[in-house]
């Protein structure tokens, strides 16, 4: 039986950039064996499979890497919900809500084509030294921000921050062997355009992906990270991040987030580019 298939580019201001997602949206019969299979097919970062649900309930999505099956993700959330409301609904609806691992996620779209995760309340863990995370990242002590914690942040997936005090520094990061986290998310102030004011970098080779050009989840937990610790001046941001552009695939995400009276709001936004459509086959 084969079954309708998309492939989108995410968090992209333009065509082939961003990080790329196939996503199966009548997957109801598909095993998770399968399903798992299709995403070593794909061998994109994330793939996800629509298997049920509609616009009043939300909608049953499945995430897997090549590896693994997540409870959530931000680049395939964004970029199904896409796909759900442009083509599969064909509707103007303004919010489509995904039911996923993690619970329900609303996607909201506005006006100027920005689709907007609101992400799960940060859970802040433990911080690892700076001789730790250099020795790890092929870094020197001097690399690492030392006036702010490298510190693991979860709103749904967890990563490990790692705050570097330059662009050549996180330039020359690189993921030695995965010993500390299965996700490390490097970054700095300043952007690879006028329009950012952080570029980062995400490592996940545990989960299936070496260097990963736009990682929704861990921008979730850079912008809990960037309130928590005011790490911009105050516990208010409205912001672009670059990433991917190390590995051609620039990718701009944009982060609006706040902590009140210990209370976050934590949004994660882009644009989503539909590339290419078809008939899944399979066996």
């Amino acid at each position: 039986m084969s079954h309708d298939f998309y492939i989108t580019d995410v968090f992209t201001e333009q065509p082939y950039a961003g990080n790329q997602l196939g996503t199966l949206v009548d997957a109801a019969d598909i095993s998770a064996a399968e399903m798992q299979a299709i995403a070593r097919e794909f061998n994109f970062a994330e793939t996800t499979f629509v298997v049920g649900g509609d616009l009043a309930n939300g909608f049953d999505v499945r995430i897997f890497t090549p590896l693994m099956e997540l409870p959530f993700a931000g680049h395939p959330t964004l970029g199904t919900a896409f796909v759900i409301r442009n083509s599969l609904l064909k509707t103007e609806a303004p919010i489509i809500t995904l039911n996923l691992g993690v619970g329900k996620i609303p996607v909201a779209f506005s006006e100027d084509g920005i689709g907007w995760m609101t992400q799960k309340s940060p859970v802040f863990g433990e911080t690892i030294s700076v001789e730790a995370i250099a020795e790890e990242l092929g870094l020197e002590k001097m690399d690492i921000d030392s006036k702010f914690p490298v510190q693991f942040v979860s709103t749904g997936l967890q990563f490990l921050l790692v705050p570097v005090t330059s662009e050549a520094a996180l330039k020359k990061a690189k993921c030695r062997g995965g010993f500390l986290s299965d996700g490390y998310f490097v970054f700095c102030t300043g952007g690879y355009n006028e329009h950012q004011s952080i570029q980062a970098r995400m490592f996940g080779a545990a989960l299936g992906v070496v260097e990963d050009p736009a990682t929704g989840s861990a921008n979730g937990c850079l912008a809990s990270y960037l309130v928590e610790h005011s790490y911009l001046g105050n516990q208010q941001i409205d912001i672009a991040v670059g990433q991917g552009y190390e590995i051609g695939r620039p990718s701009q995400l944009y982060l609006r987030a706040s902590k009140i009276d210990d209370v976050f709001d934590i949004k994660v936004g882009g644009r989503v580019r539909i590339v290419a459509s078809g008939d899944w086959h399979g066996n």
